[in-house]
């Protein structure tokens, strides 16, 4: 029986048969399905709905309009990976590591995200609304217009992310590190930015009128401009009334570079799994 035959069969019943052997596709009999599959190569439009996927590995492959509605990936390695408008409603991906892919256009609706590993993942344009993503890492990560209304962002580390014309509507931000972050033009009504950090965040434009758990500090340390709109209580000051600190600009580069090794080494560990069987 050759690897694909294989994998069609032992893992879940994945359905799969859109996939050929030269897509890099690797199984190891001694280790559970969990943590046995590596999944590359090319599957546009690619069914994986409601699967069991927890621990597998999408290493540098191109998926994009896959639909993987209620997927259990938790704990899966997307690296470097190509998932350009597919369909994440209900997945749970909690823990994954998705550093460097690309999601533009992607809907992660309702989804759970809670510990995503994301510097400079892009979600540009896509659906985060009511995804769960407290605790993330999205370093540098590109979130340019988004729909991400009720999104939980709690306690994640959002340093120099890109979130310019993003819809946050009711979002949870309690918390999260926005250090140097791009908000500018986005909307925040019923946002949540209890404890949020913001010095640098860039707020022109930014439309934070009903936004909640705001401080005059938290303004004062941010960048702002006769556009930025804010609730009735705080005052509005031009420019920035913070200065970067240096470590900003160091925790956005080494995240990146930690993202390339990222992809770097899961590369490199599923060409060995899939020449060794």
């Amino acid at each position: 029986m050759g690897r694909l035959a294989l994998i069609l069969t032992t893992a879940a019943g994945l359905a799969m048969a859109g996939l050929t052997a030269s897509q890099a596709l690797a199984f190891d009999p001694d280790r559970d399905v969990a943590k046995r599959m590596a999944v590359g190569g090319s599957c546009p439009g690619c069914e994986f709905s409601g699967h069991q996927l927890a621990g597998a590995s999408f290493v540098g492959g191109h998926f994009t309009h896959a639909a993987l509605v209620g997927t259990d990936l938790r704990g899966a390695q997307i690296v470097g990976s190509d998932f350009s408008h597919a369909d994440f409603t209900r997945a749970d991906l909690r823990g994954v590591e998705a550093a460097g892919s690309n999601f533009a256009g992607a809907t992660f609706s309702n989804a759970q995200m809670q510990g995503l590993e994301g510097p400079g993942a892009n979600f540009a344009g896509g659906n985060l609304a009511g995804a769960r993503l407290s605790g993330a890492e999205l370093t540098g990560s590109d979130l340019i217009g988004v729909l991400a209304t009720g999104a939980d962002f709690s306690k994640a580390e959002m340093v120099g992310a890109g979130m310019t014309n993003g819809r946050f509507a009711g979002a949870q931000f309690h918390d999260a590190d926005l250090t140097a972050a791009r908000l500018e033009g986005g909307q925040f009504a019923g946002a949540d930015f209890h404890g949020a950090e913001l010095t640098s965040a860039n707020l022109r434009g930014a439309d934070l009128a009903a936004a909640r758990g705001l401080t005059q500090d938290q303004i004062d340390e941010a960048c702002l401009d006769p556009t930025t709109r804010l609730p009735p209580n705080l005052r509005p000051h031009p420019g920035c009334g913070g200065f970067p600190p240096p470590s900003v600009d160091r925790e956005a580069r080494a995240a990146m570079a930690r993202a390339k090794a990222d992809i770097a080494r899961a590369q490199a560990e599923a060409m060995a799994s899939a020449t060794s069987h």
